[in-house]
């Protein structure tokens, strides 16, 4: 079995075949699908659901909600998936950019992405904005998340071959279920996993005290389990660019997902897959998803070559980090009630669902004009 993933790994390392180059549009397209849910298309089937009841969009609705605390919606795979499509993104950006004469500066490139990925956070749920030191979260935010990923996923790309980053992968979701599992909760016991006792959060407030974000979601532990996370999105990338047939792609592509799938449910009777702790099981189960969106996206987009229809995706996504700062933005909605308000008195309780594509509508516009405009935000 050592010998079989050394040879995978051989496969997809970059230094040992004829890399691809050219924008890979699949991941253009997924991370635009993530930003979908995150800016408003969870509110379209909730809204669906008010109106219709059935069966059908009762199961849509509740799985555009995130679980209170144990099992999994399709919402929680947000976040994982912004994580993971970081990590498919970096070999990528990292050869390009030591390919230019200015290729030294990578490491301060790295360096002031993660402090801009961080105040954005503070910004986005970190009441930095309130210019209230008693208000401030200093860590409370996916963007800052995947500064964290980031940063780790880095240092494993810049300093290690493949499979050593592969080792340290393991090592990672092996240490955040150890700890999990074996380190008391002081006062309250080991293996505890619950929302108001457990080890992540205890850690939280034991060092971030008032400035903790005040919920049952946890960050500076559960940073192990992140920095995993990105991880898997680099060992896609590699599987992407490798010299191997598309078709070879996306075999292991669905391959690797299905495992990871399995390797998450197995481990859910000893280790629950809880995102808010983020848990061993938790970031295999998510991660197996996220391998399995990406073979999907290959598949129709790069393989089977219909990639007119991605564009919707690809419009927000290519703008990622500016759409996920404004996205909960009431204006968009407000926009969208001066052109539809007037039908409210026809539509009657459909007018919520209404407004809430019509929300979408002038949010993706927005996108549309910076896409033909190419202008995009880069962090």
């Amino acid at each position: 079995m050592l010998k079989s993933l050394k040879k995978i790994i051989h496969i997809i390392d970059p230094k040992n075949s004829p890399a691809i180059t050219g924008r890979i549009l699949s991941v253009d397209a997924l991370r635009g699908f993530d930003m979908l849910w995150i800016t408003g298309g969870a509110a379209i089937f909730i809204t669906l659901n008010d109106v219709v009841h059935s069966h059908i969009t009762e199961t849509l609705a509740a799985n555009m909600e995130h679980v209170p605390w144990q099992g999994f919606h399709f919402l929680d795979i947000i976040m994982p998936l912004f994580l993971f499509v970081t990590g498919v993104s970096m070999p990528l950006s990292f050869k390009k950019r030591m390919q230019k004469p200015q290729g030294s500066t990578l490491v301060g490139h790295i360096l002031k992405r993660v402090v801009i990925l961080w105040i954005l956070g503070m910004i986005a749920q970190g009441n930095l904005l309130t210019y209230d030191w008693s208000q401030i979260a200093f860590f409370s935010n996916t963007l800052q998340a995947i500064a964290v990923g980031y940063l780790v996923a880095s240092l494993f790309i810049l300093n290690f071959s493949v499979f050593a980053q592969f080792l340290w992968t393991l090592a990672l979701l092996l240490i955040n279920f150890i700890v999990l599992y074996y380190i008391p909760v002081p006062g309250v016991g080991h293996a505890v996993l619950e929302p108001q006792q457990n080890l992540p959060l205890y850690i939280d407030k034991l060092i971030l005290g008032s400035h903790q974000d005040g919920t049952n979601y946890t960050w500076i532990l559960t940073s192990i389990g992140f920095a995993a996370t990105v991880m898997t999105g680099v060992f896609s990338s590699y599987i992407l660019q490798c010299g191997i047939s598309q078709l070879g792609k996306l075999k292991t592509l669905f391959i690797t997902g299905l495992a990871l799938v399995a390797a998450g449910l197995l481990l859910n009777p000893v280790q629950l897959i809880i995102k808010h702790v983020w848990t061993t099981s938790f970031t295999l189960f998510s991660s197996g998803l996220c391998f399995l969106l990406l073979a999907f996206f290959y598949l129709v987009v790069d393989y089977w070559k219909y990639q007119r229809w991605a564009m919707f995706f690809i419009v927000v996504g290519s703008n990622s980090i500016l759409a996920y700062m404004i996205g909960d933005l009431h204006c968009f909605s407000e926009i969208a009630g001066v052109f539809l308000v007037g039908t409210k008195r026809f539509l009657g309780d459909w007018y919520p669902f209404v407004l809430s594509i019509g929300s979408y509508a002038v949010f993706w516009l927005l996108f549309y004009f910076l896409y033909k405009r190419k202008i995009f935000i880069k962090v």
